[in-house]
This record gives C-alpha cells, structure tokens and sequence, in this order.
C-alpha cells in the first residue's frame, strides 16, 4: 500500500434491518466516518446470547474508513447502533489501488 496515505481499514458490524443498516450507512458517510458503507441486505446470524443459541435474520453493514477514523467511528457507530453489544470488528488492509485510496482518504473528515 503506497505510503502516501494512511492505512484503510474495513469495519463490520450486523443490523436488525435494511432500513437501519441504511440508515446508519447514510449518517457515516455523511458525517465524513466512513468513505462508503455497503449494506448486504440479507445474512443470517447464528450465537449465543445470554445463555441461548440465537438464530437472527440481519443485515450486514461494510464500512470503508481510515485507520485515523476507528476511534471516532467506534464511538458514533455505537450511539446509533440499538444492539445492547453491537459488532465492531475492524479488518486491515492489506493492498489497495492507488486510486481508490486517493478517493477513499480524501472522502473523510480529518481527525
């Protein structure tokens, strides 16, 4: 990954809905957090919580951000989130395109 840019970072996080996911998409980028959100609008969760296995249809939310963003983004993430231990799994980057990096740091707001 060129130098010129710090690293990019993938967050993940599930949603009860397509309207929420969306939603939440919406407020990050505009907000500047994120660089795009992509919502895949129909996965399937299987966990535990609280003693039980838990069968849940959701929504998936990918989150396209800056390692300088995580810290803002995990704090506004979880005040919009309903989910009482909402997913925030932050994934790095290994290799991007020159270019998409360019478009993707210049898309957020400077911490």
């Amino acid at each position: 990954m060129p130098e010129k840019y710090p690293a990019a970072r993938i967050v993940l996080t599930t949603i009860n809905n397509i309207e929420e996911a969306s939603r939440i998409g919406n407020i990050l980028v505009e907000e500047r957090l994120v660089a795009c959100a992509t919502v895949f609008p129909s996965v399937q969760s299987i966990y535990h919580w609280q003693d039980k296995m838990e069968s849940t249809p959701e929504a998936l939310l990918l989150l396209k951000t800056g390692s300088e963003q995580i810290a803002a983004l995990e704090i506004r993430l979880l005040d919009l989130h309903h989910y009482q231990t909402p997913e925030f799994l932050v994934l790095s980057v290994e290799s991007a395109n020159a270019a998409y990096l360019q478009w993707l740091h210049s898309s957020l707001r400077t911490p």
